[in-house]
């Protein structure tokens, strides 16, 4: 086997693993963090169920984690992410 086949498998399993968790989180009624070095620090893309996508700031406030919401995607925009991601 040779190492890009490999490797293409491996990714191949990683973008499945995520998809599957996409999927459960949407199942239980939970948002879907998405991570990006594009974003500036400590923000994130937050998707849910009913497809809009929020880019958030998510802070510490003692022992727990909050967060605010920067702005909503267009779907336009959101779809757009989904595809860089490969979430679709």
């Amino acid at each position: 086997m040779s190492v890009v086949h490999e490797a293409n498998t491996q990714d191949d399993k990683f973008l499945l693993a995520i998809r599957e968790l996409r999927l459960r989180n949407f199942s239980k009624d939970l948002p879907f963090l998405i991570l990006s070095d594009k974003l500036p620090a400590n923000q994130v893309y937050k998707e849910y169920a009913d497809g809009h996508i929020e880019i958030q700031k998510v802070f510490t406030v003692g022992n727990s984690y909050q967060h605010k919401i920067i702005r909503v995607l267009t779907e336009l925009m959101a779809d757009k992410i989904r595809r860089k991601y490969d979430l679709i």
